[in-house]
């Protein structure tokens, strides 16, 4: 094997999918040899719970590498390593030498083994033991904490060779996209709407989202921004469906027509209702929304009930437990924040009420709602609605 180093990714919850675990394991590798397209030209194997990254040849940029598989979901852990042959002379003088600026720094370690091929000679406290003799003598430095260690050595012995690493760094974990069905996220341009479709993403949803554009009142520029956030969103959710939705002529509608105490409940529902159009063209099982309890008037109880009563399939809203902090902590976590706190409006403030309904009862909207037929206006903004893909590794220039 050659001495490039090679990424090793580990995974949790698909090991526990019994019978279906291949079905997940074949949408995650598709996932991964994807994403590291554009990293360079890289093998991606697996055995024994474990998925071998190598580089096809030398050259390939094992940090971009690396970069792109901690944002594919379904992977718990990742780790940069060397290979082997399956002797303790060979194991001992890799780990001397791979793993020496990262010894020579500290001032505690320990060795662990895992012994997947039990035909190795030495089980694995034996190798613990020998090994790390062997790296007290090669680095005075050192002392053995087996509780709190600077640096932890590992050894894994398998099928073809020997693997050496440092630390395991955490993975996204959750379930490869694509692998629990398709939804689409009402994509608003604020903080919590991007999380939303991160996290439903992280569960193996693979993300469409939807965006209410109401030209004069709002700008092109604030619809960069959504098509931005959208953007940033594929290094988790992969490829996106984005469609635009033209909205002005119903807003307008719904302030002449309507309750003002009413207005954004109405123009939430109606939005369902487009909504649940798109979706439905688009093979979309659910409605996806950024939505947390209490965060604002129409998301209360009552207000969610009248939303959701116009709608024919599931509405997620993985969000709704969450305080705004958990939601910020997010929204950096993946880069969103920025883009979403830039000041261009959105078509949700447009013609905002005074004095919101925050209890709205369900027979009252229906009535006021009544005052006005809006199904022509909806299948017009449907027709008239545009699409666009996003694509990972592509930019919007804001």
């Amino acid at each position: 094997m050659a001495a490039n180093e090679i990424i090793l990714a580990k995974y949790g919850e698909i090991a526990l999918k019994g019978l279906n675990k291949k079905t997940f394991e074949d949408i995650l590798m598709k996932n991964l040899r994807r994403r590291l397209r554009k990293a360079g030209s890289f093998s991606v194997t697996k055995a024994q719970s474990t998925i071998y990254i190598e580089p096809r040849e030398d050259g390939q940029d094992i940090d971009e590498a690396l970069e792109c598989v901690k944002k594919v979901f379904g992977i718990a852990a990742i780790c940069r390593a060397k290979a082997c042959e399956k002797n303790f002379e060979a194991i001992a003088e890799l780990a001397k030498t791979y793993l020496a600026d990262q010894l020579l720094c500290a001032n505690t370690f320990k060795v662990t083994a895992k012994r997947a091929d039990k035909a190795f000679p030495m089980k694995s406290p034996e190798i613990c033991m020998e090994l790390g003799a062997a790296l007290l003598d090669e680095f005075p430095n050192l002392t053995v904490d087996v509780h709190d260690p600077e640096v932890t050595v590992t050894v894994e012995i398998r099928d073809t060779h020997a693997y050496i690493h440092g630390e395991s760094i955490k993975g996204a974990g959750g379930l490869p996209v694509g692998s629990s069905g398709k939804a689409l996220l009402l994509l608003s341009g604020g903080i919590d709407s991007p999380v939303a479709g991160y996290r439903m993403a992280r569960r193996g949803v693979h993300i469409s989202a939807i965006h209410y554009v109401s030209p004069p009142y709002t700008s092109e520029r604030a619809r960069l921004k959504v098509e931005a956030l959208c953007q940033k969103m594929t290094a988790y959710c992969g490829n996106i469906a984005f469609f635009c939705v033209p909205f002005t002529e119903i807003q307008e509608e719904i302030k002449r027509n309507c309750p003002e105490e009413y207005f954004t409940i109405i123009m939430r529902r109606l939005m369902m209702r487009i909504a649940v159009n798109i979706a439905t063209e688009d093979k979309c099982s659910a409605l996806v929304t950024g939505e947390s309890i209490g965060q604002v008037a129409s998301q209360t109880m009552e207000g969610l009930t009248c939303t959701d009563a116009v709608c024919s399939i599931p509405v997620m809203r993985p969000l709704i437990a969450l305080d705004k902090t958990e939601i910020v902590e997010t929204s950096r976590e993946i880069d969103t924040f920025d883009i979403s706190t830039l000041p261009y409006e959105d078509c949700c403030t447009v013609f905002t009420p005074r004095h919101p309904k925050v209890r709205p009862h369900l027979e009252d909207i229906e009535k006021a709602e009544a005052n006005f037929d809006f199904t022509p206006l909806i299948e017009k903004a449907v027709a008239e609605t545009e699409m666009k893909v996003f694509k990972m590794g592509e930019e919007v220039i804001l």
